[in-house]
């Protein structure tokens, strides 16, 4: 169990890697649509690439082709459902960094950019240990996506809050406090649901966070990004899918 936790950890305090970006570049348009473009790519390959298809090998193990088809399918859309829930309940931040005229709004998507975060990373965090309990090297595989795509939200929180007030240092540790959100929903794992984690719950939690990382990266994170400063998200989107392809087959 200690491993699994120490990358989760390590996968949440990457968040306040990526808040000490604006330390060294001024945050723009093309710095944020980049890293939401970035963040995309490596949030659908790792769920198109690896999640999915280990979870489909699984059921088909125990189940005929077609229901196995239908239980992932049913799954990744209450995936899909619940993201698109947690999208309309959450409040909207603006896209685009980089505007002095508009401090007030910056602070304003700070804020919630930062709440959003908290409220994703904290069951994150705990399928992160969900993933390194039922097999190591899925777990790393996971850690390393999200630690990936934990960096640009580190930049989303840090990037608008250095625009609103011009503190760089009270900008990163606004990351770091967000990202802390994931190794807390860890340890609650640990002490609530050790002992309780069967093969079937684990793998239903893998699709399932499969579907809400299918929705948040092609209707938020590359839209987002498409919005703001299209070649800059296209290569980050690229990137994104390259490196995490990369990672997938270096851990498998």
């Amino acid at each position: 169990m200690w491993t699994p936790l120490a990358m989760t950890i390590l996968a949440g305090l990457s968040t306040g890697v990526g808040g000490l970006i604006p330390l060294l570049v001024p945050p723009s348009d093309r710095l944020m649509a980049g890293s939401m473009g970035f963040a995309g790519g490596v949030m659908l390959t790792v769920s198109l690439a690896d999640l999915l298809p280990g979870a489909l090998a699984v059921y088909r193990q125990s189940l005929p082709p077609l229901p196995a088809a239908l239980a992932l399918v049913s799954l990744l859309c209450m995936g899909m459902g619940l993201a698109a829930l947690m999208g309309r309940l959450l409040p909207d931040a603006p896209a685009r960094t980089g505007q002095p005229d508009s401090r007030a709004a910056a602070l304003r998507g700070a804020m919630a950019a930062g709440l959003a975060l908290v409220l994703h990373n904290l069951p994150e965090g705990l399928l992160t240990l969900f993933a390194g309990v039922a097999d190591p090297k899925l777990g790393a595989r996971m850690a390393l996506a999200i630690a990936l795509h934990n960096l640009p939200e580190g930049v989303a929180v840090a990037a608008p809050l250095y625009c609103a007030t011009g503190k760089r240092c009270r900008s990163a540790l606004a990351a770091l406090a967000s990202g802390l959100a994931e190794p807390v929903g860890a340890l609650l794992a640990f002490g609530v649901l050790y002992g309780r984690l069967s093969p079937g719950f684990l793998n239903g939690m893998l699709v399932l966070v499969a579907g809400v990382m299918c929705w948040v990266s092609t209707a938020e994170l590359i839209p987002g990004g498409l919005s703001v400063h299209r070649g800059a998200a296209v290569g980050g989107m690229a990137g994104g899918v390259c490196l995490m392809l990369a990672g997938i087959a270096c851990l498998g």
